[in-house]
């Protein structure tokens, strides 16, 4: 994970026409925000423990107390999130580190979509959308997580994105991105993110393997890998 300074918080929390915009979600939660991309500097999961505690999971293997946090803000669910955060000397207990969190908010956070065959196009979409240049597009702790990007005419149409999995035998760790529009194809662009939980993925067995994603451009059709390696029990 990249370090930056401090920054202010930025976040928006309400749809405007500045370029934040409201996403619908399968699970019909209420953490569709968007964020002015910038005042960031670490992307977790949000989880509590089996006594109670809440932690943060930073990586594949780094765990972090949040020195200043006495309860998750997020209640019982784990989702992955945005936070401005540094490293604090007080104890970590059993995880690796403590920290003082300045600011943590929820992205979108999904399971993976299922796949309905011949029906895909008309409930996923297949509108472009495209995938910024960032790094918190990252697959850690069994999510893909990634900033992206589209245009809308600021009407309040709610945009749908999805992941699925291609079913390729030949590569059981490749996916697609989809984006349903629902015909709000036209304005300025605005900005996103989201995080696919990737628990119907095959178990890697403890190996790290190249997941493939594929998706629509508005220049046409791309390809990314991520190293991915299973949660470890």
């Amino acid at each position: 994970m990249n370090k930056m300074s401090k920054w202010t918080k930025t976040l928006l929390l309400t749809v405007t026409l500045s370029g934040t915009f409201a996403l619908s979600s399968c699970l019909d939660d209420d953490d569709n925000y968007y964020y002015n991309m910038g005042a960031y500097n670490g992307i977790v999961t949000a989880k509590t423990d089996t006594d109670g505690t809440f932690f943060l999971q930073l990586d594949d293997s780094t765990t972090l107390l949040p020195a200043n946090i006495a309860s998750s803000p997020f209640g019982d669910k784990e989702v992955r999130a945005l936070l401005n955060f540094d490293y604090a000397e007080e104890s970590p207990g059993k995880y690796d580190k403590a920290a003082h969190v300045f600011w943590i908010d929820s992205i979108l956070t999904k399971p993976m979509a299922t796949d309905l065959g011949e029906k895909n196009d008309s409930v996923y979409g297949t509108d472009p959308i495209d995938i910024v240049s960032d790094w918190v597009n990252i697959a850690e702790d069994g999510y893909l997580s990634l900033h992206f990007r589209f245009v809308t005419n600021h009407t309040g149409n709610k945009h749908f994105v999805n992941l699925l999995p291609t079913n390729n035998p030949d590569n059981p760790y490749e996916v697609e991105f989809r984006h349903n529009a629902y015909g709000d194809n036209y304005g300025k662009p605005g900005d996103g993110m989201v995080a696919f939980k990737l628990d119907a993925l095959p178990d890697t067995e403890g190996k790290t393997v190249k997941l493939k994603l594929k998706w629509k451009s508005y220049s046409g059709e791309k390809t990314a890998e991520f190293n991915y390696r299973s949660p470890q029990q």
